[in-house]
């Protein structure tokens, strides 16, 4: 599939480029001061959150280790089953460490719910958790997000890592795909 295929699959741009690496900017700041003088391990969610964890890591003006874990409640489908499997779990030990989950998007909030009860029993310090998109409409639990990008409307949403069956997980912004893509 090249480029112009994948733009006669897009509906509408959401969130450019520019608006993205604008609000990652912010995001980067306010966790450098509200972790002026601790050490945090960004814990990036696989696949999606790929995208976010790098250009929101090299934000911050400090040393942030990364872990990544790949935990899966989505299946094949486009909505979330809310059964989670790890699929990869951290290499870190997170006792009395400050974790910071980093998320591509929060849809139902059952899969992380299910994250922060995990890794918060390990022993860590804290854990709190960056995304650069939120559906609040789509929410069937609370779940206290300390940075959020963007909230946005409960489409199905690709790009910036986000993909429909491993697919449009490369552009550079936030879009929607015409609903015939994907049978929505």
């Amino acid at each position: 599939m090249d480029a112009a295929d994948m733009g006669e699959d897009l509906a509408q741009v959401l969130i450019t480029e520019k608006e993205i690496g604008q609000r990652l900017d912010e995001m980067a700041a306010q966790i450098d001061a509200d972790y002026e003088g601790k050490d945090i391990l960004l814990v990036g969610v696989l696949k999606g959150a790929v995208y976010v964890m790098a250009d929101l890591s090299r934000r911050l003006h400090r040393s942030a280790p990364m872990d990544w874990m790949a935990v899966s409640s989505y299946g094949s489908g486009t909505k979330s089953s809310g059964v989670v499997r790890i699929l990869k779990d951290l290499d870190a030990d997170l006792t009395d460490r400050h974790v910071l989950i980093v998320e591509d998007i929060i849809d139902s909030g059952l899969t992380l719910s299910w994250l922060v009860g995990n890794l918060s029993s390990r022993g860590a310090a804290s854990v709190e958790i960056a995304t650069l998109l939120r559906k609040p409409e789509a929410a069937k639990v609370e779940v206290d997000v300390k940075y959020v990008g963007f909230d946005i409307p409960t489409e199905f949403v690709v790009g910036y890592g986000l993909d429909y069956a491993e697919r449009y997980r490369n552009l550079p912004f936030i879009g929607t795909l015409r609903p015939e893509v994907y049978g929505g």
